[in-house]
Order: structure tokens, then C-alpha cells, then sequence
């Protein structure tokens, strides 16, 4: 039952391989069975490349049935075409297209399955990049935002230098007429003489300025601490937001970008695996010696290409004579009387009823 089912796989001629020998059966099982494990291969490698775009196994698994079965019917025609004609060259020749396939076949097949084999470390090339992508998207937001907080900041720092150059005026005229009541400084006579007066009087103006100007600028800097915060607040914000498009890059084509950082070595061999596995039913049949099944089969062919043609070239003759045959007997009845007689009365006849419908015709017209 399994062998027959491989020889089904192999696309050859059940009818006529029942006529073979055991070993000639056995060989096309096993062509059937290379077909057969290349597209179950092919199923499980699609179904897990299909998981990791959809995320979801019932999906991934239909889709990965469907491509199984297009892998299996692909390689069953390019194994079941290849024809042994006894000529190296001229099969190799016939073989090259379907070769050329079978190696588009091997990538498509290998890559998810190096996805999966080598996931841990892809996965570790994936969080390297991420990391690297979370940097550096901060760092493009913060172009953003930096600027506006770098003008706050500097407004709140002239704003407190104003103050505390006004209070560092403030302060030595409070140095000055203390030191003119105590006789230190200006006139050098102690107690509080009109010099000092003048003094105190500059002194309490310049501080009433130096409150108005904290009360002023104190407002104007909690504006801009405000204004700081709610920056800061949407920088946050929108790392956040923008943080779980970084967190979904592993998709399958991030996957394949980051197996190529990794050594190609291992990959290169997984490849030529499965490149020797897609082929190898190819290359069987064009190694193995022209065996009964070929010549039984060639014998099939050649006989119904030889009746196709008889047949054609019977057609073509009959033709031919049913030509002359006719010229014949057109030519000896062209002379006789009463087919002229006959056919000029007929003749005469519809040209009389043209002029009556076309008088008729004429007379509904007028």
C-alpha cells in the first residue's frame, strides 16, 4: 500500500510499471517518497514562515497545506517529465529548466526552517536591535522636544539671574547705609544722619523693585516649569506610544535580516541539504540507466506517435484524391446540354423575381 502510494508520488505509470520488475518498482518508490517528504518539508516549513506573519496556527497551517501541495505537485511533474532518451547531453539539456526550479524550490524551503533552527539566536539579534531602535527613537524624539525645554530653561535662568543681580544691589545699598549709621563708610559719623536717610530711602525703593521684580519673574518661571513639565509629559508619552511598534519588530522579514548577521556557514549547509534533497529525484533519474519502465514507456509513445501520423497522412491523401475526383467530374459535366438549359431557367427565373421585389420596393418608396 506505502510503496504504491510512493510510485503515485513519483508521477509514473502504475499501469506500466506493473509490468517491471521489483527493482524497477522499488526505484520509483523511492523517487515518490523524495517527492513526498520534500513537500511535507515544504508544509512544515510555510506553516511556521506563514505563523510568524499571521500569528495565528489554524491559518498558518491551511496556508502551509495549500504550499505543501504546490511543492508536491511542482516537483511529482518535474520528476514525471524528465524522459530517458539515452543521450547524456541532450537529458541534462531537458533537465536544466526543471533543475533551475528545484533550486528556487530548496531556497523557499530552506530559509523558514533556518528561522527556526537558528531562533535563539536570532532572537538575540532581534533584542540587540531593538534596543538599538529604542535609542535611537529617544533620541529623534528628543530633537523634537529638546529645543523648546533648552529656551525654558534658559528663560528661568535669566529670569533668576534678574533677581539676583537686583538682590545683590539690594544688598550693598544695605551695606552701604548700615556702615554710614555705624560711621564706617561716607561721612564717618555715627547715627542715622540725613546722609543715611538718603541712603535707607534708596535702599527701601531699590528692595520694593527687587519684590515686585521676584513676584513677576516668579510667575513667569512657574509658566515655563509648567510648560517644561507638559513637554516632558507628551516626550513621554509618545516614547510610550511609539514603543510598541519597536516591541513588534520581529516580523518575517526582520527574522530574515537578522539570520543574515549571523555566520552564513550553517545557513549555506542547511541550504545545500535541502538543494540535494529537491534535486536528488531529478538527478536519480538522470544517473540511473535507461531500465524497462523507460523503454516500455518510450514503446507506449512511439506507437501512438506512429498511428498519429498514419492517421494524419491517410487524412492528407484523402483529401488530395477527394480534390481530383471532384476536378474530374466537375470537368466532364461542364460541357453538358441539359445542365446548361436547367441551370439558365433557374437563373432566369431569380433575376425575374429580383426586378419584381426591387419595382415593389421602388413603388412603396414613391
Amino acid at each position: 500500500m506505502l510503496k504504491q502510494f510512493f510510485i503515485i508520488c513519483s508521477g509514473a505509470d502504475t499501469d506500466i510499471l506493473e509490468q517491471c520488475s521489483k527493482g524497477e518498482q522499488n526505484k520509483y518508490a523511492g523517487i515518490g517518497a523524495t517527492v513526498f517528504f520534500t513537500a511535507l518539508m515544504a508544509f512544515i516549513a510555510a506553516s511556521y514562515a506563514l505563523y510568524t506573519v499571521f500569528d495565528n496556527l489554524f491559518t498558518a497551517i491551511a496556508f502551509g497545506f495549500i504550499w505543501g501541495l504546490l511543492i508536491f505537485n511542482l516537483d511529482r511533474y518535474i520528476v514525471s517529465t524528465i524522459k530517458k532518451t539515452g543521450k547524456v547531453i541532450d537529458e541534462f539539456i531537458q533537465a536544466t529548466p526543471r533543475i533551475i526550479l528545484a533550486v528556487i524550490i530548496a531556497v523557499v524551503i530552506a530559509k523558514p526552517l533556518e528561522l527556526k533552527i537558528f531562533e535563539k539566536e536570532i532572537n538575540q539579534v532581534l533584542l540587540e536591535q531593538k534596543n538599538q531602535l529604542t535609542l535611537e527613537n529617544k533620541t529623534q524624539i528628543a530633537a523634537q522636544y529638546s529645543p523648546p525645554i533648552e529656551e525654558l530653561n534658559n528663560n528661568i535662568t535669566a529670569l533668576q539671574n534678574q533677581i539676583d543681580t537686583k538682590e545683590t544691589e539690594v544688598n550693598e545699598l544695605y551695606d552701604t547705609y548700615i556702615a554710614e549709621a555705624e560711621g564706617r563708610e561716607g561721612t564717618k559719623l555715627l547715627g542715622k544722619g540725613p546722609v543715611y536717610k538718603e541712603k535707607r530711602e534708596k535702599h527701601d525703593a531699590l528692595l520694593a523693585e527687587l519684590q515686585q521684580l521676584k513676584a513677576e519673574n516668579k510667575a513667569k518661571i512657574n509658566d515655563a516649569e509648567s510648560n517644561i513639565a507638559k513637554l516632558k509629559g507628551d516626550y513621554e508619552a509618545e516614547v510610550i506610544t511609539t514603543q510598541p511598534i519597536i516591541n513588534s519588530f520581529d516580523g518575517l522579514m526582520a527574522r530574515v535580516n537578522a539570520l543574515g548577521e549571523l555566520p552564513w556557514l550553517p545557513s549555506f549547509f542547511i541550504f545545500l541539504l535541502f538543494l540535494v534533497i529537491e534535486t536528488s529525484p531529478i538527478f536519480a533519474k538522470l544517473l540511473s540507466p535507461k531500465g524497462a519502465y523507460d523503454l516500455k514507456l518510450e514503446d507506449q509513445e512511439t506507437a501512438l506517435k506512429t498511428n498519429v501520423a498514419q492517421n494524419k497522412n491517410q487524412r492528407e491523401l484523402l483529401l488530395k484524391t477527394d480534390y481530383a475526383i471532384n476536378d474530374r467530374i466537375y470537368t466532364d459535366i461542364e460541357q453538358e446540354e441539359e445542365l446548361y438549359t436547367y441551370k439558365r431557367k433557374k437563373a432566369r427565373e431569380l433575376m425575374q423575381l429580383q426586378a419584381d421585389a426591387f419595382f415593389k420596393n421602388q413603388k412603396n418608396i414613391l
